[in-house]
């Protein structure tokens, strides 16, 4: 028997979600397609277009192999030997360590000064706007930079990674410290705690962790820098030892040893880096 109620109420259709899309089109999407898009049909234009200037391209992947061959399958130490790479890789080690220090310890200061919630808003304002434009030149131009003035050498390379270390750092550790709760550093005030008193009573602390993991980026780059100004600033170096094998006396069997030796130092750098931030995390 079929229910009166049913034949007077239609069934009611459940309503359609509606649909959502994952990708809204706007004008700044359609723009990078579109100069995705070109780069793309002028990339294939210039590939198709290149005068090969006679290079035979089966020949060129042979001698390409058989460079990567002598390079990471047999490496040597070349005619420099051990001894004298590993001391010119202490040498970069050195000197990216040196340049880490000093972009720490004045880079810390003038964050705390450039940190919005410390000091006067002009002066942090004043501080951040210098620190975006040594920020903004390159560290290898700062170092050809201080080169002209101080002369080739290993002066010019100590300041030009030390002045981009600190501009690097001030930005870092400032947005550290403005990450703070704001009540912590007011209540201290409110007890008539010394400026200084809250630095290193309150931020310190607070911020040690992310300290560690910012300055220890900071030595990987400034490692990296050391090779690319040994050989630009006359600083010398593992990078002025690589540029010799590589680029003058083509020793890739040395190139590749050097290689090597770099991606391990590294390595060790990340592991140490990894091991001091978990110990002040876990304190």
């Amino acid at each position: 028997m079929i229910d009166s109620q049913d034949e007077v109420m239609p069934k009611q259709k459940s309503p359609k979600s509606p649909e959502i899309k994952l990708h809204a089109r706007s004008l700044s999407r359609t723009m990078i397609v579109v100069v995705f898009g070109s780069l793309l049909l002028i990339t294939g234009y210039t590939l198709t277009h290149l005068d090969a200037a006679g290079v035979k391209v089966n020949v060129a992947f042979k001698e390409l192999a058989t460079t990567l061959n002598q390079m990471f399958l047999q490496p040597n130490a070349g005619t420099d030997g051990l001894w004298l790479l590993l001391q010119a890789l202490g040498s970069s080690v050195v000197l990216s360590i040196l340049t880490t220090i000093i972009g720490a310890v004045f880079g810390f200061l003038f964050a705390v000064m450039a940190s919005k919630n410390l000091t006067n808003a002009y002066l942090g304002a004043g501080i951040r706007v210098v620190m975006a434009v040594i920020r903004a030149i390159p560290t290898i131009i700062w170092a050809l930079i201080f080169s002209i003035v101080c002369g080739l050498g290993s002066t010019a390379a100590i300041l030009g990674l030390s002045f981009h270390s600190i501009a690097y750092l001030t930005k870092a550790y400032s947005e550290s410290i403005e990450g703070i709760d704001n009540s912590i550093i007011e209540s201290l005030k409110v007890t008539g705690a010394k400026f200084w008193v809250i630095v290193f009573q309150a931020i310190w602390p607070t911020i040690v962790a992310s300290f560690v993991s910012w300055t220890f980026i900071r030595l990987e780059i400034n490692f990296a820098n050391a090779i690319a100004v040994g050989a630009a600033a006359g600083a010398g170096g593992i990078g002025y030892q690589l540029y010799v094998a590589s680029g003058m006396s083509f020793d890739f069997h040395e190139t590749g040893f050097i290689v090597y030796m770099v991606v391990l130092v590294a390595f060790v750098l990340e592991f140490i880096a990894v091991k001091i931030r978990r110990y002040y995390l876990s304190r």
